[in-house]
């Protein structure tokens, strides 16, 4: 359901709340998180353009969080580089379908739902939960 885009900005945002006031090089994270470099690069970028990440260059930069862990939410994070898609209209595009069926009716609750309980969970959240440095700060 999500896109390997959004679970790696997911890894990344975690891997940075887990280690606050710290900036690692696109290079420590993606080697960290198991990631493709040049993919890595891209998705730091496209979160740094929606204000997930901010990026420092030169000697001493990186990437670190943008916003407080304790507000940024999982869902913050995957919209930023591939928002979830609600159903506004029933995609056979039939005339009688001009609202949504009940078919497509219930995949958006289904989506809203999800929407809601990623909603509901920050990085901070999800960085109490992992165990005892499960995202170390590299050395």
């Amino acid at each position: 359901m999500f896109s390997q885009t959004a679970e790696y900005a997911l890894r990344a945002a975690v891997k940075l709340a887990a280690n606050p006031g710290r900036s690692f090089t696109s290079a420590e994270i993606a080697t960290e998180m198991q990631v493709p470099a040049g993919y890595m690069a891209k998705v730091l970028q496209t979160l740094a353009r929606n204000g997930i990440v901010k990026s420092v260059r030169g000697i001493g930069g990186g990437f670190s969080l943008a916003q407080m862990p304790e507000t940024l939410t999982i869902l913050d994070v995957i919209n930023a580089v591939d928002p979830l898609k609600r159903i506004e209209r029933c995609p056979l595009g039939l005339p009688e379908h001009q609202q949504l069926c009940p078919l497509h009716r219930e995949l958006d609750a289904a989506i809203c739902h999800i929407e809601k309980q990623l909603q509901g969970k920050t990085l901070a959240d999800i960085v109490d939960s992992t165990q005892p440095n499960a995202f170390p700060a590299a050395e």
